[in-house]
């Protein structure tokens, strides 16, 4: 699904200006809205907070993620703030979508973000599902990363720390703040559902943090394994994984979707750029979604796969059904086909099998694994069938393409 992201702000808790950024999904109504709370002295521009963003909006759910008062654009003193705070700023960040948009019915923070939600659920009415990603159980945790400087807060009533390269003033109001946090009777009376996602390896948050939210809240209650992703889910994949198993576990208490406007004809392909990035692209092919772009070495930011990547998809699959259909027909024992594909450009004076001898040519290498208790004969036989796939067909044959503008088009 094509998506939009545009910036925003609001007052947070004490007045002060927030920004903010609003992931749409441009081809339809929101199915709802999704509140995410970044990480401890992060931005609304992590990675994880981004990669998660375009993951819920591709599945239909609008995304509002903001800075913390002090914090990447917004507005205020990061010394002054608190663990109170930032569940002040959630509650005002509601309070406008609310107003503005729609209340959000999804609750999502990482780390000490995952924390603050759980806090702030109560002051949301309309959530109904809250997901935390590597969350500590107790917000205290989070003193551990300044624990060479405690003595010195306590003694001077503030202190400088080094924090993922940056330099933060943390004074002990802070402390005092998070020492008072309590999450085990919020957890407990959260009376919505729940998702934890946490990582096992995850050596800044550990996993006992996620074993102890499980079991302070009440059912329903989930728990997804990040397996070895890092805790700030730096790779786009972990954080696309977050986002399309929080999307469906969500569905299960949103509201059912109900039937708008009718589904793109599913003989026609629509292809529409999203303004999410340079070259990124969405697919619509009746109720089916793709997103295409190119890869960051072409000038994209790889957020799919490229136009190229889907030519050889296409020529992969159509080959895979092809021998599935050949071998069931003809009850040959294979079990499972893989195929494997290349494209490249390369010197007709290369390719000694081509007509072509001058400038250069397309070539798409296939690399077929049959698997199965199978003859030299029978592989024979499904290796010539390859090569009569519809798409091989295609690709070999005349093609006409006709292009004209649309209708009213300039």
């Amino acid at each position: 699904m094509s998506r939009t992201s545009t910036a925003v702000c609001f007052p947070g808790a004490g007045g002060d200006k927030l920004a903010a950024r609003l992931d749409l999904p441009s081809a339809a109504e929101p199915h709802a809205y999704a509140l995410f709370a970044h990480c401890f002295t992060c931005s609304k521009e992590s990675k994880a907070a981004t990669f998660i963003a375009e993951a819920l909006a591709d599945t239909g759910i609008a995304v509002l993620r903001f800075d913390f008062t002090g914090l990447g654009g917004s507005e205020g003193d990061f010394a002054n703030t608190s663990f109170s705070s930032n569940i002040g700023d959630l509650v005002a960040a509601a309070d406008w979508l609310r107003r503005d948009h729609r209340a959000p019915a999804i609750l999502v923070g990482h780390s000490l973000g995952g924390a603050a939600a759980l806090a702030a659920a109560a002051r949301i009415p309309e959530a109904v599902a809250v997901a935390t990603i590597n969350a500590p159980a107790d917000p205290a945790h989070v003193t551990r990363l300044f624990a060479a400087q405690r003595a010195e807060i306590d003694a001077r009533g503030k202190a400088e720390v080094q924090l993922a390269g940056r330099t933060f003033t943390i004074r002990r109001e802070f402390l005092e703040d998070v020492a008072a946090q309590k999450l085990t009777a919020a957890i407990a009376g959260l009376r919505r559902s729940l998702l934890v996602f946490h990582a096992p390896r995850d050596s800044t948050v550990g996993i006992d943090n996620a074993s102890a939210i499980f079991q302070a809240a009440k059912h329903p209650k989930s728990f997804i394994s990040l397996d070895d992703a890092d805790h700030l889910l730096t790779r786009r994949a972990d954080s696309h994984y977050v986002g399309a198993v929080l999307a469906a576990w969500a569905s299960r208490y949103l509201p059912a979707i109900e039937s708008g406007a009718p589904l793109s004809p599913r003989d026609t392909v629509i292809v529409q750029e999203t303004h999410a990035s340079k070259f990124q692209q969405s697919i619509v092919i009746g109720p089916h979604r793709l997103i295409v772009d190119e890869p960051v070495s072409a000038g994209g930011e790889d957020s799919g796969p490229s136009p190229y990547d889907l030519l050889a998809s296409a020529l992969g699959a159509c080959t895979a059904m092809t021998l599935r259909t050949y071998a069931d027909l003809k009850r040959i024992p294979l079990e499972r086909v893989q195929v494997a594909l290349r494209h490249a450009k390369i010197h007709a004076s290369d390719c000694a099998e081509c007509e072509t001898r001058e400038a250069k040519i397309d070539r798409i290498e296939r690399v077929i694994t049959l698997e199965g208790e199978l003859d030299e004969a029978a592989r024979a036989k499904l290796l010539d069938i390859a090569n009569r796939c519809p798409v091989h067909r295609t690709l070999h044959g005349e093609v006409n393409v006709t292009t004209r503008l649309a209708d009213g088009a300039a």
